[in-house]
């Protein structure tokens, strides 16, 4: 599956149903998470590596969110869409826990583009996204309904 690269922004007329999309990645250590949940998501699994071992996670765990908050910094880079990501709802799952050391990345598909039948000017396109680390593994699978737009003429 060939990946689009591009880095000028894109309308809804370039992209098509298939089309994929790789990011950059994202090195996460243990520092990050733990400043991460203290401020958002304060759980033991995710603040205190000794206190984790005990935990359904068996270690220290990054915040699912985290993990979304970190995606969402990657498919910004790697889908830029000229109005920007406007999600318009979606699914999430986490199959596997974030931990420090893993070095994340996206792989994302263009899955469907439904155009308005009312406003001819934009389309919802549905976006399917794996987040995945090091080995492959993936660590969050993300359906997104994105807004986007035509180019003006």
């Amino acid at each position: 599956m060939k990946t689009d690269s591009r880095t000028e922004p894109l309308y809804l007329d370039d992209l098509q149903v298939g089309q994929a999309f790789l990011s950059g990645e994202h090195r996460l250590d243990a520092e990050q998470i733990v400043a991460f949940a203290a401020q958002f998501d304060p759980q033991p699994f995710h603040l205190d590596p000794e206190a984790a071992r005990e935990t359904f996670f068996q270690g220290l765990a990054a915040s699912g969110w985290h993990t979304m908050a970190i995606t969402m910094k990657l498919l910004v880079q790697s889908i830029p869409l000229a109005q920007g990501i406007i999600g318009a709802g979606g699914e999430i799952s986490w199959p596997r826990p974030t931990r420090p050391g893993d070095v994340l990345r996206v792989k994302s598909r263009i899955a469907e583009i439904k155009p308005s039948r009312s406003r001819p000017d934009r389309a919802m396109v549905m976006a399917h996204s794996l987040t995945l680390n090091q080995a492959d593994e993936v660590l969050q699978d993300f359906t997104a309904r994105l807004l986007v737009f035509r180019k003006e003429t």
